[in-house]
């Protein structure tokens, strides 16, 4: 795939796709200089439409949009995890091309990852990286805000584009962006959904036939959430969710109701400004999350 693509850049249709740093930034230099605005939406590959409606979002309002495909090392705790993540890479190039995206950035890890880089930033989270998926993945977050910091290091964009269907991710990035004292403007866009509620997700496509099936029990116990919120108790709200996911012969790691800045468990709803129900559960070998805000 690599030797498909020369340096400095090669178009595909109307979009340019970068291996190098150094190119990219040569040719998106050519746009700041003529004042215009740059989107910019980080991915991991195996695109669906959820990505492609960062994209859209971005072409909505920028003036030049950059998507970036790296499979992150940093992030994954389970080195099989690494392994199985899909990879579609002619697939996505034709996707962002059709979507009208203006550049493509498909790096190697060595060039995120230089041995000659400065030593990373230090961030510290706090609760925001300790609960949910953070008490599940140890170590996951720090990987995220290093490879987010990186990227935007290189493409130095006005905006950037994360979907809501990773909740927590987005508010590290927004804490990130906070202790950088950064500029660049965080857009969350709402999750896309397949039409039987599931979230779409790179790892839908490792789901078998029964486990598809029974995934979108995770948006029906999201629902009765938002249903009994906030006449009922967490406690009880998240008992019925354990239960709705259990029968569906789905293994929960968490369902939990947490403030949507802090990430900490609510603890009286009738007194909450914010609140999101925040899910993780297996479907056979494949991990699924997904969450709904119930208030704020």
């Amino acid at each position: 795939m690599a030797g498909s693509f020369k340096t400095p850049a090669a178009p595909f249709s109307a979009m340019y796709v970068f291996q190098h740093s150094a190119h990219l930034r040569r040719y998106l230099a050519l746009y700041r200089a003529s004042g215009r605005t740059l989107g910019f939406v980080p991915t991991m590959g195996a695109l669906h439409e959820g990505h492609l409606s960062l994209v859209r979002r971005s072409l909505a309002q920028d003036d030049l949009t950059v998507c970036s495909i790296f499979v992150n090392p940093t992030q994954f705790n389970d080195s099989e995890d690494l392994k199985k993540y899909p990879r579609t890479p002619e697939k996505d190039i034709a996707l962002l091309s059709k979507s009208g995206c203006t550049a493509l950035f498909m790096p190697a890890v060595a060039e995120v990852y230089p041995d000659e880089a400065p030593p990373d930033t230090e961030f510290s989270f706090g609760a925001l990286e300790q609960v949910m998926e953070g008490a599940f993945r140890p170590g996951h977050f720090r990987g995220v805000a290093q490879v987010v910091a990186r990227l935007l290091t290189l493409v130095q964009p006005q905006r950037l584009y994360l979907g809501q269907k990773d909740f927590q991710q987005t508010a590290i990035v927004a804490e990130m962006l906070r202790q950088l004292q950064s500029d660049v403007e965080l857009n969350i866009v709402p999750t896309m959904r397949e039409p039987d509620g599931l979230a779409m997700s790179s790892r839908n496509a490792r789901l078998s036939p029964e486990f598809r099936k029974a995934a979108p029990a995770i948006y029906k116990a999201l629902l009765e959430a938002r249903r009994l919120y906030p006449h009922s108790s967490a406690a009880d709200i998240n008992a019925q969710a354990l239960q709705t996911l259990t029968a569906a012969g789905l293994r929960p790691e968490y369902f939990d109701i947490v403030d949507g800045h802090t990430l900490l468990p609510v603890q009286n709803g009738r007194k909450a400004t914010s609140a999101v129900a925040c899910v993780a559960a297996w479907a056979g070998n494949v991990r699924l999350i997904d969450n709904m805000v119930l208030i704020g």
